[in-house]
């Protein structure tokens, strides 16, 4: 499986040290996809230096690709790192939500599941 990610900078030389920790939250994202997702799902990741009076900020703005939609955040700090990993909680929420949806047996295994399933079968 090969994941196809596009780190590209704006304004922003990207070194290697920065270029492979994007790499490797991306990578730990696509554990949260579906199986299905995985074959298909891409991701870009754009990131910026934006240059204001009172000092440089950086912003990070990731979209991932997967079969049925197109999950999206931006986030921008004074510091390359933290930016990503904000990105990337933004980004994994987003994925919860998007695998919930996706698989139907996702959150109807509580309780009150079971007892919903069992009533439909008695009618």
């Amino acid at each position: 499986m090969a994941i196809s990610v596009q780190i590209t900078g704006i304004a922003y030389e990207v070194d290697e040290a920065t270029r492979k920790y994007a790499a490797k939250r991306i990578a730990n994202l696509f554990h949260y996809l579906p199986k299905h997702a995985r074959k298909t799902a891409s991701a870009k990741v754009k990131l910026e230096q934006i240059n204001h009076d009172h000092g440089n900020k950086y912003q990070v703005e990731m979209i991932l690709d997967v079969p049925t939609k197109t999950i999206t955040a931006k986030d921008s700090t004074i510091n390359m790192i933290a930016a990503i990993d904000i990105v990337e909680a933004k980004i994994q929420s987003q994925l919860k939500d998007y695998k919930r949806a996706a698989v139907p047996h996702i959150a109807k295994r509580g309780v009150m599941g079971r007892f919903k399933r069992s009533y439909k079968r008695e009618l």
